[in-house]
């Protein structure tokens, strides 16, 4: 059985998948969700009665490219006020390995792969092989130093994870390192991601301004345009 990512779509004005990452995903089991934003006055009841017939069609008509392509495709709908935590639940509920934050894209070239201070490796080469097409010339493992973090010890993180992605058959030459201890650890994420075509991270801890700034990768993806895949910890 192939893994699941979950792609969220935000309603009433979705945005469909790029041709590129409908072609790269194909391989997965694909799970939409469609996440409508419901007023904060509004029932959550009365929106669906009025507006499920027409969010449904929509959320089938952003699943055909990914059935064209093969994939095997479940959808999802959810109406409600909290987006996060929409895509939390269901995720958790679909078994989700990964979580695809959707942008315009025609092709990927570099990747950008963050780290934490622990690298785990056991799913990240497959969702990094996944964005890897013909034109990928970088895969760069990316790690920012913080407060009174040894340097050191980010810079096994990044070799350690980069002789498992070895191990897991990419080319040397296209894998290489890169850490920082300049700025804030999301602003140097951002900073670096914007020089990219994509990110793949490991999810992030929930942080209390995340509902005012949103999560890093919706950060990321809005500051740079890079679709970003998280790949989820609780899996």
């Amino acid at each position: 059985m192939a893994e699941s990512v979950l792609i969220p779509f935000e309603f009433p004005d979705p945005e469909p998948v790029s041709p590129v990452l409908v072609e790269d995903l194909a391989s997965l089991d694909i799970v939409l969700l469609g996440h409508y934003d419901v007023p904060e006055q509004t029932p959550n009841e009365s929106a669906r009665e009025q507006f499920e017939e027409g969010v449904t069609e929509q959320l089938e008509g952003l699943a055909e490219p990914f059935v064209r392509a093969g994939a095997d495709v479940r959808t999802r709908l959810v109406f409600g006020k909290d987006r996060a935590a929409a895509i939390d639940q269901i995720a958790f509920e679909e078994g989700c390995a990964a979580e695809l934050d959707p942008a315009p894209t025609d092709r990927i070239d570099r990747i950008l792969v963050p780290l934490p201070d622990i690298a785990e490796f056991d799913r990240l080469p497959r969702f990094v092989d996944i964005l890897c097409e013909d034109t990928t010339n970088a895969i760069t493992l990316f790690h920012v130093v913080e407060g009174g973090e040894d340097a050191e010890r980010g810079e096994t993180v990044l070799e350690r994870t980069r002789e498992g992605l070895l191990e897991a058959g990419f080319d040397s030459g296209a894998v290489d390192t890169r850490i920082s201890d300049a700025g804030s650890h999301d602003d140097e994420i951002i900073r670096v991601a914007s020089e990219y075509d994509a990110v793949v991270m490991y999810e992030a801890e929930s942080r209390l301004g995340d509902r005012i700034f949103g999560t890093l990768p919706d950060r990321i993806r809005d500051a740079t345009g890079d679709p970003v895949i998280v790949v989820r910890r609780d899996y």
